[in-house]
């Protein structure tokens, strides 16, 4: 579903993605953790179109991504829930979900969306703002799903939130890929959240993949080591 070969990264004359290598299959989620700085929303950045990069193959659905903009991305089968959330904070909640639906014929909200989230079904009309920083995700999980990607993109999608809805949204995630059948990369700190969610891990570690493990295979010491360092 998803192929990238020799992905490069550069800001200026520095180098900070080194020749990664990603596949990932229909219906897997696949995580990538590593400390803060080590190259994960570059790389999130770099696969939607938003930072420049060079790659020998970038795949989806058998779709070639080269040289694709940002929004021709998205319609190729792209989705990318960034780390910060960025919903519209003076919107409502129904008004941010559909800003996605930009390029829909239908511009009505499926109806999966809220089923998966009933929480914004029940603040449907209230400001984005006013949400928590978990029902902010959940939003930017939905807003990003009317696209009907083949390929969702989160990065970090735990961060600053507590952890009864760090449950919940591993939750969710699951319950996406058995009714959407999509694929998922995830960029995550949190072992816990990603041992919930992910069929593979592989860890970053300055720009470059270091650690590669099968969730049932997770030496979860290592990887915690990798992260503290």
């Amino acid at each position: 579903m998803f192929e990238i070969e020799n992905l490069q990264v550069s800001y200026g004359q520095s180098q900070v993605i080194h020749g990664l290598n990603i596949t990932a299959n229909k219906n897997e989620t696949l995580a990538i953790m590593g400390r803060n700085g080590m190259g994960k929303t570059t790389l999130f950045k770099s696969l939607m179109g938003i930072l420049p990069s060079k790659s020998t193959k970038a795949m989806v659905d058998g779709e070639s991504l080269q040289g694709a903009d940002t929004y021709q991305r998205v319609a190729k089968g792209l989705a990318y829930v960034p780390q910060g959330r960025m919903i519209f904070p003076s919107m409502t909640v129904q008004e941010n979900i559909e800003t996605g639906l930009e390029k829909s014929k239908t511009r009505e909200i499926p109806e999966d969306i809220y089923a998966l989230f009933p929480v914004l079904y029940d603040m449907r009309k209230r400001k984005g703002g006013n949400l928590s920083g978990g029902q902010q995700q959940q939003l930017a999980i939905a807003r990003a799903l009317v696209t009907n990607p083949k390929v969702l993109l989160l990065d970090e999608p735990t961060e600053g939130i507590q952890p009864s809805i760090i449950k919940d949204i591993a939750r969710v995630l699951n319950e996406i890929r058995k009714m959407r059948e999509i694929t998922i990369i995830v960029s995550e700190q949190v072992l816990s959240f990603t041992m919930e969610v992910a069929d593979r891990i592989i860890v970053i570690d300055k720009g470059k993949f270091i650690h590669e493990d099968k969730r049932g295979e997770v030496d979860a010491a290592k990887i915690k080591g990798y992260l503290s360092v």
